[in-house]
């Protein structure tokens, strides 16, 4: 693990050249070190051969449009990495949209981290281009972005016709009430999903009763986070009153939204924890 570092492009390059050849090392860790375009490339070619790495961590680096390009197409070729932590990299919508291409044809990654990249609704609909054709990937974080309406009902589109989705992370997206209807929609047949992370995303009371819809019909979700959201009780109570027929979800975070505590203890009952997190024993 190198973390916290600068590494110079020619370090990066050696390394690069070791993993060329190297067969035992599955996870590399280059965390927070500056690596550029320049060093994604290097990185990248590495990829183009190395049949043993399984998990990239590069959060918090500088590789840019042209870095996530070089990385796309190593995953054109890559059989072998399964895990890809992208967030922070300044990646944006052009970036995305060199992933979302490669995703058309990788059949080894399960997790790919954008978050933080200031990617808009347009790279969410790159992405939901690729969701309705990869057959791999099982978690996809987009927290962090300006994701926006648009690009959950982009979103909504892809898991319409993609099973094999299973976490999607939009905390911070922006989408809104009306980009809650459009998943809760979709939830309302998908049976892949189990968690969906919709922390910070100014959903209302409105928002909040089309999410209760979905859990009403839904049979695999077992993890909705909707804290920090502005429901209120008549919000949460929508919520409650979908958990007497629901028999899938087991948990449900609250935190943060306007339901106080009594308010949580009175809608919720047993099911109720102090910090607004609702655990159901099935």
């Amino acid at each position: 693990m190198l973390t916290w570092e600068s590494i110079p492009a020619q370090n990066i390059q050696q390394l690069a050249n070791a993993l060329h050849n190297n067969t035992t090392l599955t996870m590399l860790n280059l965390y927070s070190n500056e690596i550029d375009e320049e060093g994604a490339q290097y990185l990248a070619q590495a990829l183009q051969n190395n049949t043993t790495l399984t998990t990239l961590e590069l959060r918090y680096n500088k590789i840019g449009i042209k870095g996530a390009q070089y990385m796309a197409q190593a995953l054109q070729n890559n059989t072998t990495l399964t895990t890809l932590n992208l967030a922070f990299n300044g990646i944006h919508d052009e970036g995305v949209q060199y992933l979302a291409q490669a995703l058309q044809n990788n059949r080894t990654l399960t997790t790919l981290n954008l978050a933080l990249n200031e990617i808009s609704a347009r790279g969410a609909q790159h992405l939901s281009q690729a969701l309705q054709n990869n057959t791999t990937l099982i978690t996809l974080d987009l927290s962090r972005n300006q994701i926006l309406t648009e690009g959950a009902q982009y979103l909504a589109q892809a898991l319409e016709n993609n099973n094999t989705l299973k976490i999607l992370r939009l905390e911070l997206g922006h989408i809104g009430s009306k980009g809650a209807q459009y998943l809760a929609q979709v939830l309302q047949h998908n049976n892949t999903l189990t968690t969906l992370d919709l922390v910070h995303n100014l959903i209302d009371d409105e928002g909040s009763q089309y999410v209760a819809k979905a859990l009403e019909y839904n049979t695999t979700l077992t993890e909705l986070d909707v804290g920090g959201n502005e429901i209120s009780a008549d919000g949460a109570e929508y919520l409650a009153r979908a958990l007497q027929k629901n028999t899938t979800l087991i948990t449900l975070k609250i935190d943060g939204n306007r339901i106080s505590v009594e308010e949580a203890k009175h809608l919720f009952h047993e099911r109720y924890h102090f910090d607004y997190q609702m655990a159901y024993p099935r």
